[in-house]
C-alpha cells in the first residue's frame, strides 16, 4: 500500500470507523463540504483512503463499503501483523483509546499521525504521546478544527495587525466538558489572542459527562486581558461562542463558527461626544470548510513543508490549561 509508484498519493488508515472518522458525512450530500476525515481526505483528492481499523464488524464493514475501502482490521495489532504501510494513520478511537493506538501507529512509521482531541484524559499522558511522536520523528497533529478555519485565521490576522486596536476583554461561552469542548475553546484563544492563564474557576456543570463537567473560569491573557469562560448547560442546547471586545469594536463567533457579527465602534448617532457601535456587519463563518482546509495543510506539510497549524504542542498547551480549571475545583485526577 505504499505510494512508491504515485508519489502524489498519500495513503491513509483511518482508526475507529464513527461518526467524526465518516459518519458525519454518511447523509450528506456529494457536494457538501466535509465534517469528517475520511470525507475531507476523499474530497481533497491527493489522499487514497486505503484502509481502516474497528473492532465492531458490522460497522467496519459499512465504513468500508460507504468510502470505499479496501482493506479492514479488527484491531491495530491485525495491522501491524499484515505489514502493510500509510502516511496518514488518522485516530477517530474514543479518547481513552488514543494513546494506545497513536503507540500502535507510530510502530507502523507512518510519515504523520492525524488525531482528535483530547489526545488523552490526562496531560501527563499527553505530553508522554507528543514526546513520543517528536522522538521518532513523525509529526502529530490534532484535530483542534478551528484552526483550519478560514474565518478564524482571517480575524487572527486583523487581530494581530492592528485593525481593531487592543483587545480589551473577552467572553467565551461554551458546554459539554471543560476537557471535551472547553479545550476547543482554550486553544481557539491561544490561536487568536495569545497565551491563557488562569486566574480562578468556579462552580462545576455537570452537564452530561461521568468525568468531565462544564467549568466557569476567569482567565487572564496577554498583558492582563480579562478573559470569561461562561458555561450553559448541554441538557439545553448545544453552546459554543465568543465575543472579543476591542477598541475599534466588537467581533462575535456564532453558533460555533457558523457564523461572525462584526460591530465597529462609530460616533454615536444618539449622543453627541459618545462613541456607541454600529448595527453590524454579518459574516458567514468558515467552520464547514475547515476540515478540507485540515487536508490542504496535511497535505501541504507532507509534501511542501508547510507549518502544520495545529500540533500536539499546541494541543498539549489548552489540555494544561484545562487541567489547571479541573484542579481549581478539586476535579484533576
Amino acid at each position: 500500500m505504499s505510494t512508491a509508484d504515485r508519489s502524489d498519493i498519500l495513503d491513509i488508515l483511518i482508526v475507529g470507523c464513527g461518526n467524526i472518522a465518516g459518519g458525519f458525512d454518511a447523509t450528506h450530500a456529494a457536494h457538501a463540504l466535509p465534517y469528517t476525515h475520511a470525507g475531507a481526505f476523499k474530497r481533497h483528492g491527493k489522499y487514497r483512503l486505503a484502509a481502516c481499523v474497528d473492532p465492531d464488524e458490522a460497522r467496519r464493514s459499512e465504513f468500508m463499503r460507504h468510502w470505499g475501502i479496501p482493506n479492514g482490521y479488527s484491531t491495530m495489532d491485525a495491522v501491524l501483523t499484515d505489514g502493510s504501510k500509510f502516511d496518514v494513520v488518522s485516530i477517530c478511537s474514543p479518547t481513552v483509546c488514543h494513546a494506545n493506538d497513536v503507540r500502535a501507529a507510530l510502530r507502523l512509521g507512518p510519515r504523520l499521525i492525524f488525531c482528535e482531541k483530547p489526545v488523552t484524559p490526562s496531560a501527563a499522558a499527553t505530553a508522554d504521546l507528543v514526546q513520543a511522536c517528536e522522538k521518532a520523528g513523525v509529526p502529530l497533529a490534532i484535530n483542534h478544527t478551528r484552526r483550519w478555519d478560514p474565518e478564524v485565521t482571517r480575524i487572527r490576522g486583523e487581530l494581530a495587525g492592528g485593525a481593531w486596536g487592543p483587545v480589551r476583554t473577552v467572553v467565551s461561552l461554551y458546554n459539554k466538558g471543560v476537557l471535551n469542548n472547553g479545550s476547543h475553546m482554550i486553544d481557539l484563544l491561544h490561536r487568536l489572542i495569545g497565551p491563557v492563564s488562569l486566574v480562578a474557576a468556579g462552580a462545576p456543570v455537570w452537564d452530561g459527562l461521568p468525568d468531565d463537567p462544564s467549568v466557569p473560569a476567569v482567565l487572564s491573557g496577554l498583558n492582563g486581558i480579562p478573559i470569561h469562560l461562561v458555561c450553559g448547560d448541554a441538557s439545553d442546547f448545544a453552546l459554543f461562542e465568543l465575543q472579543i471586545v476591542t477598541e475599534g469594536g466588537v467581533l462575535a463567533m456564532e453558533e460555533g463558527g457558523l457564523a461572525w457579527r462584526v460591530r465597529r465602534a462609530i460616533e454615536s448617532p444618539h449622543f453627541l461626544g459618545y462613541r456607541s457601535l454600529d448595527s453590524g456587519e454579518n459574516r458567514a463563518g468558515g467552520y464547514p470548510s475547515a476540515m478540507l482546509e485540515a487536508a490542504k495543510n496535511i497535505y501541504g506539510a507532507l509534501t511542501s513543508g508547510d507549518e502544520l497549524a495545529s500540533t500536539g504542542r499546541s494541543a498539549l498547551a489548552a489540555q494544561q490549561v484545562c487541567e489547571l480549571i479541573k484542579e481549581k475545583t478539586g476535579l484533576a485526577r
